[in-house]
């Protein structure tokens, strides 16, 4: 540490925290006297007062909070999975008043400058005619889209959001290092660090008059309400995704919800007439405008990109048709190029008539002769980087390179100049960081936004800061590691006072409950979603009655219920019939390792980890559709079982049989908030038939291992059958008697009162399968219907005291065979939803044997 950083650390301690920043380097906190500036003098106070034990006591709040609204991030080539929880650090960003006005004046200046460009180069091109920007800028830019040439979008408008990177030199200067106009990602997580900052750190932030985004938020949804070219009073807005894979999908899926759009991805949509339409269950549903999350070349296999998979063939013949809108437009990518920003202040000055109001990072195109020499003469200075960029290409920095190195470099930009730039190399500002050590400098990059509003732009009063890995690194990547800061700016008391509520651009003209407009891969979603659900609460119960039984505490005895529960997997196939030839030792220490296996190995694809795993990813896609306690309540699920369970033996046994009571319970209020919290509408009816089919899927198994192929002397397996069902309190107190097969069977077979049974199973499923949209008007009886029907006249006809009881030999072959049949019956209902409903394609088994 120098002594300078001895001095100004000196003097941070006196007004309660210690921090030193970094010499060379612009502090957004502290000034080069070690006092705080102005506008961190209240953050920087309350910091003090509080102490390392206390903020970190708040911290843990705020990260309880980013685990659970599932606040991730993608990494690409993460050996440890894609999904990394949010990088948030609790110390925020501060930005004065006067300083916050300078800058939103210049990020509203420098939106309204792009848009207008793109509308000359997508239009007349005057500034490519002008010689005002190189035509090498334009043609040779793969950004640059041919089809969309001459494509007027609704009022003008080409971006609707904006985004720039800030940094700040030594000096205190603002620069402009990139431009974001393609689809700018941000916007969501500065939403979500501002949620989880205001809940931190609750009294700070209200003595500190932050100003609320929400304003921003709504001003941009009434605009692009506006933009819809449909007069309808209710147009149809989507938000279209690449996927769950893309490394911002979170954000996706967190702005579709504050929003109240769809999320929907190409292959949810189609152009018909060019007309752009939603796929949903009940038909083709018109789309008035698209908010694109999506790189534009991929949005049109047709005219674009002949290789996607990602987008919608015919998309952008509907935009020139003028039927669809899309936000940002498409072919806003073009000025993204860093090469641009060398041209931007002459450019400003003749379209706006305006000085540019922020610098941009000073930038060389060599496509310019006395550009280039001036690169080749300070390569020492400037980062090289292509006018292009394209994946597997990364910045040289010209420090860096030997001679050899050096001469190659610039014998490449001599071969091919246009295809070149350099950038001055920033000195990043800090600010201060929470470690576990305290408060430690970072580098920091500021993403601000601006969007259209209907008359101009406005700024978000706040942004995405992004935080350098270490004091050391100038490297600021989320992808890299790095870390990110909500952004506080300071205002008045009516700037930070919440919004008042908005009217609407457009109010609908009628109240509408319709229920049809859920897109088929969604439908999909829920009815896995359901299945998967179902299957993780049936093995956790299916554990939970059988693990008792190794330790000789189930009370139906020890001997017998450890051979009956050896029986019973040996049946259901978990375990080799082998096992029944081992000894009574053996059997227990197999049984012990498959129960553990089933509860807790997440590659084992029967047990609880694995299908718990299945149930985060689908739930993952349609996390727009799930309330903020239905995902915390699986965001608890999955936690539970990746805790590492105790060494000691009977401590593991008590933890183990904790976990999976904490699991049903759980998984019976994630059922509630279901029940409860959720419209009855196609989504829910898909969700539950998933858990239905699933449920009876099980059920029917179970009983024909446990019961159709147990011996005559079944009251050890009829115990276990009734607990596993959670049924066993309705059997004793309805019939007072041991258990009994054909009281047993009729309880967990027919009755269609006990919501547990196969019956109850099929009762609902009929019912939801009546109410799902019919589009097929010649066909009175779907084939779905028809199954489900059969399914429901099987049971209700099955004459239960004779099928439970056994035969001569001992055996209830005609049980098994009616349970198996039942069985094939599901596996049928489930095919003929699919190809109906979610597929879109005939069932092929199925319609040979109809």
């Amino acid at each position: 540490m120098t002594g300078k950083q001895t001095k100004t650390l000196k003097r941070s301690e006196e007004i309660g925290w210690r921090y030193a920043p970094v010499d060379g380097h612009w502090d957004e906190a502290m000034r080069p006297s070690g006092f705080p500036r102005s506008h961190w003098r209240q953050l920087s106070v309350a910091v003090g007062r509080m102490g390392v034990r206390q903020l970190a006591h708040h911290w843990e709040t705020g990260q309880q909070l980013i685990q659970a609204n599932g606040i991730t991030y993608n990494v690409y080539g993460d050996p440890q999975g894609k999904e990394r929880p949010w990088p948030m650090d609790p110390i925020p960003l501060v930005i004065g008043q006067e300083e916050w006005a300078m800058l939103e004046r210049a990020i509203v200046q420098r939106a309204t400058l792009l848009n207008t460009m793109l509308a000359d180069l997508y239009g007349p091109r005057h500034l490519i005619h002008d010689r005002r920007l190189p035509p090498e800028l334009l043609y040779a830019n793969p950004h640059f889209l041919r089809p969309c040439s001459g494509i007027a979008p609704p009022g003008g408008v080409h971006l609707h959001a904006y985004a720039a990177d800030l940094a700040r030199s030594p000096d205190g200067q603002w620069w402009v290092i990139n431009d974001r106009t393609q689809a700018p990602s941000g916007m969501g997580y500065a939403l979500e660090n501002r949620l989880v900052s205001a809940r931190t750190l609750p009294n700070v932030f209200s003595q500190c008059q932050v100003r609320q985004l929400a304003r921003f938020f709504q001003a941009g949804r009434d605009a692009l309400l506006g933009l819809a070219p449909s007069s309808r009073s209710t147009p149809r807005i989507v938000l279209l995704t690449p996927g769950p894979h893309n490394e911002t999908y979170f954000e996706h899926s967190f702005l579709a919800r504050h929003y109240g759009f769809p999320l929907v991805e190409g292959a949810d949509l189609t152009v018909r007439d060019n007309r752009v339409y939603l796929k949903t269950l009940s038909g083709l549903e018109p789309v008035d405008l698209i908010l694109r999350r999506q790189d534009d070349s991929y949005c049109d296999p047709l005219e674009l990109r002949g290789d996607s998979v990602l987008g919608v063939p015919g998309l952008v013949q509907a935009v020139r048709s003028g039927t669809v809108a899309i936000a940002n437009a498409l072919g806003s990518g073009l000025l993204e190029t860093p090469a641009h920003l060398a041209f931007l202040p002459g450019l400003c000055r003749h379209m706006l008539g305006e000085e540019l109001l922020m610098p941009s990072v000073a930038t060389w195109w060599c496509g310019h002769a006395e550009a280039r020499q001036y690169v080749i003469e300070h390569l020492d200075q400037v980062v090289v980087k292509p006018t292009f960029p394209r994946f597997g290409q990364h910045p040289e920095f010209g420090s860096t390179l030997d001679a050899k190195g050096r001469a190659e470099l610039i014998r490449r930009i001599e071969a091919h100049p246009d295809q070149y730039l350099a950038q001055e190399q920033v000195a990043l500002s800090t600010a201060p960081h929470w470690t576990e050590d305290g408060l430690a400098p970072r580098h920091i990059v500021v993403r601000v936004f601006a969007a259209w509003d209907g008359q101009s732009y406005t700024a978000l009063p706040g942004g995405l800061t992004r935080v350098s890995t270490s004091s050391s690194s100038l490297v600021v990547s989320m992808q890299m590691g790095g870390g990110s800061k909500d952004t506080w700016v300071l205002g008045t008391p009516e700037d930070s006072s919440p919004s008042p509520l908005i009217r609407p651009a457009r109010l609908p003209a009628a109240a509408s409950r319709t229920m049809s407009d859920l897109p088929s891969r969604v439908a999909d979603n829920l009815f896995w979603m359901g299945r998967y659900a179902e299957r993780v609460e049936s093995i956790a119960r299916l554990v939970r009655v059988l693990l008792p039984a190794l330790s000789g505490e189930a009370d139906f005895g020890h001997a017998a219920s450890l051979e009956t529960a050896v029986q019973l997997m040996t049946r259901l196939r978990y375990l080799p019939k082998e096992v029944l030839r081992n000894s009574i030792s053996e059997q227990r220490r197999q049984m012990t390792r498959l129960l553990r296996e089933l509860a807790f190995d997440q590659s084992q694809t029967a047990g609880v980890g694995w299908n718990l795993k299945q149930l985060r990813r689908v739930a993952w896609q349609i996390k727009e559709k799930l309330s903020a306690d239905t995902w915390r309540v699986l965001q608890q699920l999955e936690t539970g079982f990746t805790r590492t369970a105790p060494s000691i033996a009977d401590q593991r046994f008590v933890a183990e049989m904790l976990l999976l009571d904490q699991a049903i319970v759980t998984l019976s209020a994630f059922s509630g908030l279901l029940m409860e919290n959720t419209t009855r509408g196609h989504g829910w009816r898909f969700l539950d038939i998933g858990r239905r089919l699933e449920r009876g899927l099980q059920s029917t198994e179970l009983l024909r291992c446990g019961l159709a192929a147990a011996p005559v002397e079944a009251e050890p397996y009829l115990e276990m059958l009734l607990r596993i069902a959670d049924s066993s309190i309705t059997y004793r107190s309805r019939y007072l008697t041991t258990p009994r097969a054909d009281l047993a069977l009729d309880l967990l077979l027919g009755d269609e009162a006990n919501p547990r049974s196969v019956g109850f199973q099929v009762a609902t499923l009929c019912d939801h399968i009546e109410k799902l949209p019919q589009r097929d008007t010649q066909d009175r009886h779907p084939l779905e219907q028809r199954v489900a029907l059969k399914l429901l006249s099987t049971i209700r006809l099955a004459r239960i005291e004779t099928l439970a009881i056994p035969d001569s030999k001992g055996r209830r072959d005609e049980l098994d065979r009616l349970l198996t049949g039942i069985k094939m019956d599901f596996l049928d209902l489930s095919e003929a939803l699919t190809a109906r409903y979610l597929s879109h394609v005939t069932p092929s088994r199925l319609m040979a044997s109809t």
